[in-house]
């Protein structure tokens, strides 16, 4: 009598035997993996960024107004423009700034502080000219269908730095926004978590409210006694029902939720901030205090381990009143921003953390209603800072009143492939299997844009 296993490693000299070890080793690694999902993974290739800071500025800031100089607009003020309407010069001066002398507007004077460790990327495109589809696209890479988003994306190919926090956080997200910072088909703990701003900030008090991080019913124990029950319960389904990734998905937050209890609270405490850091961010000052508490958060996630942070700033969207309320916008987050990049410097984590700027389009230089700007998808601007780009330096260019893209134009899928490649990933590598084909976030299309690499 010969056992199955025998009869594999005594048979045609064990090649079947090496075939099923083979098949074990494969099995037992993807379990392995499979026991945390968020563990931290090898990129294709050396990074140059370990983490994402986006600062997502919703309603579309005006690039003419803010990073890309037109002194052709300014000399062409009122008369008629290229698609209609009277062209409208900026209502701020531009100025050289740092010693790279790169072109910014007075709208942003503490940003402009930082021209040297920037980026302008000001010939951005992409395909959609309203403000659904153009921030889903932003997001996710597409606007028809819903896909993972690009914080997803990056956790699903690097994982996280701290296992009791989660690996993606989107700060403040607008309502009816989820889709922005989900996963999608990935594996539901790849999507980002909600940080909701509530109404109380001290110097213990971040100001930032995560619903039900804790249970004042149960102790630590009695939640652990609980949980273990509520996961062996799910372990039990899986087992019966093989696929299910929505039960793979709450047996992995639960867990999660359960380490964040001791891990989110600390690190959202801000107390122990110096006062001088308070004010770095603008935290004492009515205008900026918002914003600012939301940039201060983002650097203590980061700087815990969290990969990829978004932080949403809003309404840029000035189709009227542009020359009040855009510079209210402005002033809002100029201060909070140039903090964060002070602050991420002098902890020498500018080097490696990637600050990226950008709305979902720009700006039209034709005025709508005498002093306001429609939307503009044709040609905008976007910048990055740290992260291994080049400091002082200017990409790309639109045409002399800023209408459309005519120079390195940079699509939102070219985008999206330099964030990836600035992290380690190869963007045609970075796939995951779903329906009967590879899916991945720039599609078929994207191309690195080497020349702003440092």
């Amino acid at each position: 009598m010969f056992s199955r296993r025998h009869l594999l490693q005594s048979m045609s000299a064990g090649f079947g035997y090496l075939a099923f070890a083979g098949m074990c080793n494969e099995r037992a690694a993807a379990e392995a993996a499979s026991t945390n999902p968020l563990a931290p993974k090898s990129p294709h290739f050396p990074a140059r960024a370990k983490r994402v800071i986006f600062l997502c500025m919703q309603g579309g800031p005006s690039h003419v107004d803010t990073f890309d100089y037109k002194p052709q607009l300014a000399k062409d003020h009122g008369k008629s423009g290229k698609y209609g309407g009277s062209l409208l010069k900026s209502p701020w001066e531009f100025r050289q700034r740092g010693h790279s002398g790169l072109w910014i507007s007075d709208i942003f004077p503490n940003v402009a502080k930082h021209a040297d460790d920037m980026t302008l990327i000001r010939s951005m495109q992409c395909d959609q000219p309203v403000h659904p589809g153009a921030m889903t696209q932003m997001h996710t890479g597409t606007a028809q269908f819903i896909r993972p988003s690009l914080g997803a994306w990056t956790l699903y190919g690097l994982g996280t730095e701290n296992e009791s926090l989660p690996g993606f956080v989107s700060l403040n997200p607008p309502s009816g926004s989820s889709r922005n910072y989900g996963s999608s088909f990935l594996p539901a703990i790849y999507s980002g978590s909600k940080v909701g701003r509530s109404s109380r900030f001290g110097r213990g008090n971040s100001g930032e409210s995560v619903p039900d991080i804790r249970n004042p019913n149960l102790s630590d124990k009695q939640q652990r006694k609980q949980l273990d029950l509520i996961q062996r319960l799910n372990e039990e389904k899986l087992k019966r029902e093989k696929y299910q990734p929505g039960i793979e998905g709450m047996i992995e937050s639960y867990e999660l939720a359960f380490r964040m209890q001791d891990a989110m609270p600390a690190l959202m405490d801000t107390s122990e901030e110096t006062q001088s850091t308070l004010d770095l961010y603008g935290i004492n000052n009515a205008t900026t205090e918002s914003f600012g508490k939301q940039c201060l958060l983002a650097r203590r996630f980061v700087e815990a381990g969290v990969r990829f942070v978004e932080v949403t700033h809003g309404n840029w969207d000035q189709h009227v009143n542009l020359s009040v309320d855009h510079k209210a916008r402005a002033e809002a987050c100029d201060q909070p921003i140039a903090g964060l990049l002070q602050d991420l410097k002098q902890r020498d984590m500018l080097k490696d953390t990637l600050v990226i700027w950008g709305g979902e389009f720009g700006r039209t230089p034709a005025a709508q209603g005498g002093d306001g700007r429609n939307h503009n998808n044709k040609g905008y601007t976007t910048w990055m800072a740290g992260g291994g780009v080049k400091g002082g330096f200017s990409y790309g260019a639109t045409d002399e009143h800023g209408y459309e893209s005519i120079e390195n134009k940079c699509h939102i899928h070219d985008w999206h492939a330099t964030i990836l490649h600035l992290l380690g990933l190869d963007h045609e590598q970075l796939t995951y299997r779903y329906a009967g084909r590879d899916f991945r976030l720039t599609d078929v299309h994207g191309n690195v844009a080497t020349d702003i690499l440092a």
